[in-house]
């Protein structure tokens, strides 16, 4: 583990010499910032208040939305995946809007919902309710036949059955579906902020090219990304620590 540790680090900062290297000798430093220029614009922000706000702002949307999606998905998902009634009245819809990207939406988002916060908050929602709906489906799906028989052998009721079976099994495909969501939110709520909002760290990278400050751009882009890698870092830890103490309160075993 200790050895990964070191190959992460020494593959970024081998990144960080070789960008350094090229905005000093082979780009106009105007269209590719230095690290150095870029952390101390990320600093002026920081300094300002800026930066912080925008990343409260931002994440909350994106926890809101992501929330959300989820809440209204893994019902339908668990629906679809139990009943071939749910699984034909509700399949063709995922399977068209889940090709309609939540980007092409934004403008009728505004249109519908205005330019607040709703119209955000579902648009993250819409992106992510048809990934963890599609996993959450599939994952009840792909449960063993033999172990529903098994069970409705051993006197369990189509209840019981549902919630010691079913559930615990779809759960590890409905935390994949989660994780992968979680990425697509980070990616909405770019596109949303730089259309519609006045705040925001998409707002930052739209608004700073009327300036130029391409500085300005590189910092709120790195924050997200570095926003987006501890969010998943977290969810991954959830899921290592809790998922197994949840299925074994769940099943009793």
């Amino acid at each position: 583990m200790t050895r990964d540790y070191v190959l992460s680090i020494a593959s970024v900062a081998a990144v960080l010499l070789l960008w350094q290297a090229a905005s000093t000798w082979l780009v106009d430093p105007m269209f590719l910032p230095t690290p150095v220029a870029v952390l101390a614009g990320g600093w002026q922000m920081l300094k300002d208040g800026t930066l912080l706000s925008s990343m409260g702002i931002s994440l909350m949307r994106i926890l809101c939305g992501w929330v959300l999606g989820s809440l209204i998905a893994v019902p339908l998902g668990l629906a679809v995946g139990v009943s071939r009634t749910a699984r034909a009245l509700i399949d063709p819809f995922i399977h068209f809007f889940r090709f309609v990207p939540a980007i092409a939406l934004v403008t009728l988002f505004i249109v519908w919902f205005g330019v607040g916060e709703f119209s955000k908050i579902v648009l993250i929602a819409y992106a992510t309710a048809f990934i963890v709906m599609v996993n959450t489906a599939s994952g009840v799906s792909g449960i063993s036949q033999d172990k529903l028989n098994a069970a409705r052998c051993l006197g369990a009721s189509p209840r019981q059955v549902f919630l010691r079976v079913t559930v615990p099994a779809a759960l590890p495909s409905i935390y994949i579906g989660m994780r992968l969501a979680l990425a697509s939110s980070f990616l909405v709520i770019a596109a949303a902020e730089m259309l519609a909002a006045n705040a925001g760290l998409g707002y930052i990278i739209w608004t700073a090219r009327l300036y130029f400050q391409v500085d300005w751009m590189f910092a709120a882009i790195i924050v997200l990304g570095l926003l987006g890698f501890t969010a998943d870092r977290l969810w991954r830890m959830i899921g290592r620590r809790w998922l197994a103490h949840f299925l074994r309160g769940v099943t009793g075993y």
